[in-house]
């Protein structure tokens, strides 16, 4: 999963944006139409979205949209509309944070600095008698300490960070394992299995990582 994807037409503004952010040590890819960020997105995934809602063929707005479909991944948009309308509209579809265009670069980086300190710095994620250590990669089911593979601990993370929200097979299997991986689809199914024998009290009918038919799987609290 790359730390930042930079969805911008305008060559100049992404190629500075993507150089300060490198510049901080953030793994950074970029895309200049909406078509291309989803692509992006749902092949690697991203932890943070800077977007511009002024693009070729399909518009932020929609990027916004599709990418509230499957993640709680932070979305901040950046953009020359300043009307009271199109803020709302992107804060209502899930944006975390709007800026406009001119932007500060100094105060850009303090908000992504800020966004990854409050999220991703967490060392424990909690649900009900579950407790993820995210540092120590260690899971907690009650006070009995439960053993977990490498794969196992990055998909119980991504879903437990994504709580109520329905993940794609697709999405969840090229994040863990990557896109260019030589495993199976059938690996994640796998997967999911050997997780709710250790998480849930009767894995044959969980309460926490719930199959949704034809699409993928959701975390409950």
């Amino acid at each position: 999963m790359i730390d930042i994807l930079v969805v911008e037409d305008h060559k100049e503004i992404a190629t500075l944006l993507t150089d300060f952010l490198r510049r901080e040590g953030y793994t950074v890819s970029n895309a200049e139409s909406g078509e291309k960020a989803m692509e992006l997105y749902e092949r690697y995934g991203a932890k943070l979205l800077i977007l511009d809602i002024n693009l070729p063929g399909m518009d932020g707005f929609s990027v916004l949209s599709r990418v509230r479909e499957t993640g709680n991944t932070h979305v901040l948009i950046t953009s020359a509309r300043t009307g009271k309308e199109d803020q709302l509209k992107g804060l209502s579809i899930g944006a975390d944070d709007y800026i406009e265009k001119p932007y500060d670069i100094d105060i850009l980086i303090a908000k992504v600095k800020g966004i990854f300190k409050r999220k991703f710095e967490q060392d424990e994620i909690t649900a009900g008698r579950l407790r993820l250590n995210t540092v120590s990669e260690k899971l907690f089911v009650g006070d009995r300490e439960v053993d977990l593979t490498g794969k196992e601990f990055e998909l119980l993370k991504l879903l437990m960070e994504n709580p109520g929200v329905t993940m794609k097979k697709e999405y969840l299997f090229s994040t863990v394992w990557g896109s260019d991986s030589e495993s199976e689809l059938q690996t994640l199914t796998v997967h999911i299995k050997w997780l709710r024998e250790k998480v849930e009290k009767d894995a044959k009918h969980p309460e926490h990582i719930l199959t949704v038919w034809g699409v993928g799987y959701r975390f409950e609290s």
